[in-house]
């Protein structure tokens, strides 16, 4: 059984080419990149926010620094600042973050006064509530611009009622109630354009898996019958569903959330160190950690999920092997041993999802270990830069909120990348299935000028199925407009390889086969196979109808089923529970073998073909239906050229001509009067075929 590969090594050419199939969806994917770009920049700017309002309309502390000191870092260091009593009131972050010097550093200097004030405009109103006293809680005042502003020390805050409190601080909540309906609005906004990310990229997904499946399907059915031979249906199966799945899940699952994950790390590391770049590099120094334990699950994860794709891929072939041939298991008494083979595989399935379960839950625990720890560092370093002025409280809150964002996407990468390897695993399988071109050539332009009448020649053909093993050696003969022609001889002897070469199944090597005197190779497949059509012997019906499987495609009425059925002798259709509307089942196991025949003969005379091939077709029929089989035959040949390939010699007798081949070659040929007077192999195969009935 062939092991499936699942994992390869990153190949820019099949990355290439897979990103091709995406290039009619091109709108569709920059859509869904810009949706991304937008949503993580959202997502990054909600602690920002948070930041903003801790520190600008929660804390909104003021520090004074007298107008002495101004001047010696430049008033250009202090824009927007106000001015009151000679004292330059400046927000600690902003004291921070313009001049970029240490505030530890000016409060030893006796540049900043470690006491915070709040800094507010105030009119009448306000002074009222204070009852005469404001002048005695107000530490400066000064005009600005027009506007009366005041400083009050944020120490005797407390002392204020709570009106005084919110007439102070009206402008903060005016403030906070913006930014709390900013932040609803960016969430919002994060949320809508995730949606739309997602959704995008699904479109793109499903679109490229669509096209993907079609054009394998098509590729597939257009390859030549040893293209099939040497492919087990269980692995093309395999190409065409899981393999594509893969490839929808790297545009739906792996490429737009390893971008997505990526520009959130990048994103928070950036975002961190511009807030402070000090705490930044703290923070920063936690990561090796996480960045060494992710290599190391990657590879892991690549082990156990290969395992796991093994593991199921077997169980699932010994599954489809054995309930297929349940039968066999039961008349040979083979259940015991087949439980005992499906618990080892189930076993081992078994264990395979546990050491995947082992991996995954050892590294989820030891990534929110390491989460926590780095958050802890943030705390600790932080709290001291909180102490000293370096950070305020809101830059603080902002770094432990990044800090969780970094570690989020880490997971989900390492996951990603394993599931990545596994889509590229898949698409490499995928094109070189389509990649392997091994078709009938189909280059023929021959349009016959009148209808075809039938005639068929084969001069000098050659075949093998093997290159040095022919089949077919020398073959000569020909077949006229309307006669019955039949094939016998001992298994092996090539009858149904003839049924096969003149369909074109399969190509000749030497010699040629001639259609109304033109070499079948000149005339196009879709014509050539509308004018020869077979009746094979193990007569295959789709899981549909009986009036589709009659059809094939064709737009036939009920009064043209019903007549055509007629003709054929299958009058159990109507004694089907739905007539011609019956579904089959699969393998058309709810029908006989020779009600199956007689739906075949109805195929073939609702397309109408000139030339008709019956291979075997009553081999395995019962005497009682072969009476009606041959009434159908009667009707079905009836005006056309027939190739009948049998070894019931019985059915034969009255043909116009019999060929007799051996070993690839024409021994004989003749009508059966005449083979049987010369005594040769057609007498032999006969002769013992009546013996076999007698004794039987």
């Amino acid at each position: 059984m062939e092991e499936e590969q699942v994992f390869s090594g990153y190949n820019p050419r099949v990355m290439r080419r897979l990103l091709g199939y995406a290039k009619p969806y091109r709108l569709l994917a920059v859509a869904a990149i810009i949706s991304l770009g937008i949503g993580t920049a959202g997502a990054l700017l909600l602690p920002i926010v948070i930041q903003r309002t801790v520190d600008d309309n929660l804390i909104s502390r003021f520090t004074r620094i007298p107008a002495e000191h101004v001047t010696e870092f430049g008033a250009a260091e202090f824009d927007g600042a106000i001015v009151l009593s000679g004292a330059t009131y400046i927000p600690d972050d902003k004291l921070v973050a313009l001049s970029g010097v240490d505030r530890a550093k000016l409060t030893e200097s006796g540049a900043i006064e470690e006491i915070g004030y709040y800094v507010f405009r105030y009119d009448n109103a306000l002074t009222s509530t204070f009852d005469g006293s404001f002048g005695s809680v107000v530490t400066d005042t000064a005009m600005v611009d027009g506007r009366q502003y005041a400083s009050i020390d944020a120490a005797r805050f407390g002392e204020l009622s709570e009106e005084q409190r919110r007439l102070i601080r009206s402008d903060d909540l005016t403030e906070l109630r913006r930014k709390t309906l900013s932040f609803f609005v960016l969430l919002a906004c994060v949320l809508a354009f995730t949606f739309a990310q997602i959704y995008f990229m699904a479109l793109v997904g499903q679109g490229v898996m669509k096209d993907m499946r079609m054009e394998l399907f098509n590729h597939t059915i257009r390859q030549r019958l040893g293209y099939l031979s040497r492919h087990p249906v269980g692995k093309l199966v395999t190409r065409v569903t899981n393999d594509v799945e893969t490839v929808n899940q790297f545009f739906t699952e792996v490429f737009i959330n390893l971008l997505r994950n990526l520009a959130l790390m990048v994103g928070a590391v950036a975002t961190i160190m511009l807030l402070n770049w000090r705490l930044g590099l703290v923070t920063l120094a936690t990561l090796p950690p996480v960045l060494i334990l992710t290599v190391f699950f990657r590879d892991r994860a690549r082990e156990v999920y290969r395992r796991v794709r093994m593991s199921v891929s077997r169980v699932n072939a010994f599954l489809s092997e054995h309930l297929s041939g349940m039968s066999i298991v039961q008349l040979f008494v083979r259940e015991r041993k087949v439980r005992d083979e499906f618990a080892e595989q189930n076993g081992e399935l078994l264990r395979a999802n546990l050491g995947e379960m082992y991996v995954f839950a050892t590294f989820r625990p030891i990534i929110d270990l390491l989460s926590s720890i780095s958050i802890a560092v943030v705390i600790y370093f932080g709290a001291g830069f909180l102490l000293s002025g370096v950070v305020s409280l809101g830059v603080l809150i902002a770094f432990i909120n990044l800090t969780r964002r970094f570690y989020q996407p880490v997971m989900a990468i390492s996951e990603q990348f394993t599931v990545l390897q596994s889509a590229l695993a898949g698409s490499e399988r995928v094109f070189e299935m389509l990649d392997e071109v091994d078709r009938i050539p189909d280059e023929g332009k021959w349009a016959p000028p009148a209808p075809v009448t039938g005639s068929v020649e084969f001069d000098h053909v050659w075949f093998g199925y093997k290159q040095g093993q022919p089949v077919i050696r020398d073959l000569s003969f020909r077949i006229n407009p309307g006669e019955t022609v039949a094939v016998v001889g001992y298994t092996g002897a090539g009858k149904t390889t003839i049924a096969n070469l003149l369909t074109r199944m399969w190509d000749i090597q030497k010699g040629r086969i001639l259609l109304d005197g033109v070499d079948i190779r000149e005339y196009p497949l879709d014509t050539l196979r509308t004018v020869i059509q077979p009746i094979q012997q193990d007569v295959f019906l789709f899981n549909d109808t009986v009036g589709s499987n009659i059809a094939l495609g064709r737009d036939l009425s009920k009064d043209e089923l019903h007549r055509i059925s007629s003709l054929v002798q299958a009058g159990f259709i109507e004694r089907l529970p739905d007539s011609f509307e019956t579904a089959l089942t699969e393998g058309a196991t709810n029908i006989s073998t020779g009600e199956r025949q007689l739906l075949s003969f109805a195929r073939i005379l609702a397309h109408d073909p000139r030339i008709i091939i019956m291979d075997e077709a009553t081999a395995s029929i019962d005497t009682e239906t072969e009476q009606l089989i041959q009434m159908a035959v009667g009707t079905i040949m009836e005006g056309r050229t027939s190739l009948v390939i049998a070894h019931r010699l019985s059915t034969i007798k009255h043909a116009d001509r019999i060929l007799v081949l051996a070993q690839g070659e024409l021994v004989e040929q003749g009508t059966h009067d005449t083979l049987i007077a010369e005594q040769g192999i057609y007498y032999n195969l006969y002769k013992l075929q009546y013996q076999e009935s007698t004794f039987t």
